[in-house]
């Protein structure tokens, strides 16, 4: 049973994830979106001029003569928000977990692509896959996702993008777009990823927290536990070399994950908890819809 706290809270994001749509969003998500699918429309005989690239093989064969593939622009698309819920997402030391930049991005998203006729669903997961709602269209399907991306209690901590990224794949049977929100603290995944970047039109946003990027340098040793298997360790934190080192180590992982995004021919959106995530999203509008243009 939803609890009055929870109630307020997602009434709260609708309230201002509508505003935003209505005066922000809902235009630029229009022109960075529509008319980017396409859908099989028919096959008609080839003739002079024709890209060769369209050619149906199998018709070809079948008849003895050429014949094309013709497509035509889908007139609504489907949305599809695939949210880590391990441990690390139930961190935030600003203003907000990270759940909770994740709930209130998703319901931009959702309430836009609604607004625009288009289908939304969702896909939970941690080391597999938690729930999946397939997509639909109407206002009370997108509370319901935006709901459980507060309130659903994974039943695991630990994070598997791959494995999830695979069954979204085979659980989604035409093109879509695919919003992946994660820290993409994982490892093993690229793999998964490359395909549903082949498959799908892939967008993955980056969720971090300031205190990921940056230890303070408070006292000699501080207690760090890992939120997905429990895990503690003693860390210097007043010995510089230490923090450096550590600072090294996460600006590794960030180089390797842009190198994956470029190989894959996506382009992120970064979020953190101490900002709002409206500009992010704006800038990724505004380049989307110029490179489309």
């Amino acid at each position: 049973m939803l609890t009055a706290e929870l109630l307020a809270q997602v009434r709260r994001i609708e309230i201002k994830t509508g505003r935003l749509v209505n005066e922000t969003f809902a235009g630029k998500y229009l022109s960075a979106f529509k008319g980017r699918g396409m859908e099989f429309a028919q096959v008609r005989e080839y003739v002079p001029g024709d890209d060769i690239r369209t050619i149906d093989w199998n018709v070809t064969a079948r008849s003895g003569k050429p014949f094309v593939r013709e497509y035509q622009e889908e007139r609504e698309l489907t949305l599809v928000v695939a949210c880590d819920l391990s441990g690390s997402q139930f961190f935030g030391s600003a203003k907000r977990f990270k759940r909770e930049a994740a709930a209130e991005l998703s319901a931009v998203l959702s309430f836009a692509a609604l607004k625009n006729n288009d289908k939304v669903g969702s896909l939970l997961f941690t080391d597999g896959v938690e729930r999946f709602i397939p997509p639909r269209k109407g206002h009370k399907h997108a509370l319901a996702i935006v709901r459980d991306l507060l309130a659903f209690e994974p039943e695991r901590r630990g994070t598997d993008i791959g494995a999830s990224l695979d069954t979204l794949n085979r659980l989604l049977h035409r093109r879509s777009i695919v919003v992946l929100v994660s820290d993409f603290q994982c490892e093993g995944f690229e793999r998964a990823f490359r395909n549903t970047a082949k498959k799908h039109d892939l967008i993955p946003v980056l969720i971090e927290d300031p205190r990921e990027t940056r230890i303070p340098a408070l006292g000699a040793y501080l207690e760090l536990e890992d939120p997905e298997t429990g895990t503690s360790v003693l860390f210097e934190a007043s010995s510089n070399a230490a923090r450096a080192e550590a600072a090294e180590r996460r600006r590794a992982g960030r180089d390797k994950l842009k190198a994956l995004f470029t190989s894959a021919g996506v382009e992120p959106i970064e979020v953190r908890t101490d900002e709002p995530i409206v500009d992010p999203v704006i800038r990724f509008f505004r380049r989307r819809a110029r490179r489309f243009r």
